[in-house]
């Protein structure tokens, strides 16, 4: 399992597609939603509705 590489949080499937989504697909090293949104500077909940939004896309990140 892999674990936040800011504060060490394991991550499940869908912090690892919003990393891989927002930040670089190619990645082997994930943020947690919470470090993504401070990166960002966004609020978590605009990173949730986002994922929403892509998974009604069908994005496969996200299944």
């Amino acid at each position: 399992m892999s674990c936040c590489i800011r504060c060490g949080k394991e991550l499940n499937s869908i912090d690892i597609g919003a990393h891989k989504k927002f930040i670089n697909r190619g990645s082997t090293e994930f943020m947690c939603k919470s470090c993504l949104a401070d990166e960002l500077k966004v609020p978590e909940k605009l990173i949730d509705k986002k994922i929403e939004h892509f998974k009604k896309q069908g994005c496969t990140l996200f299944l």
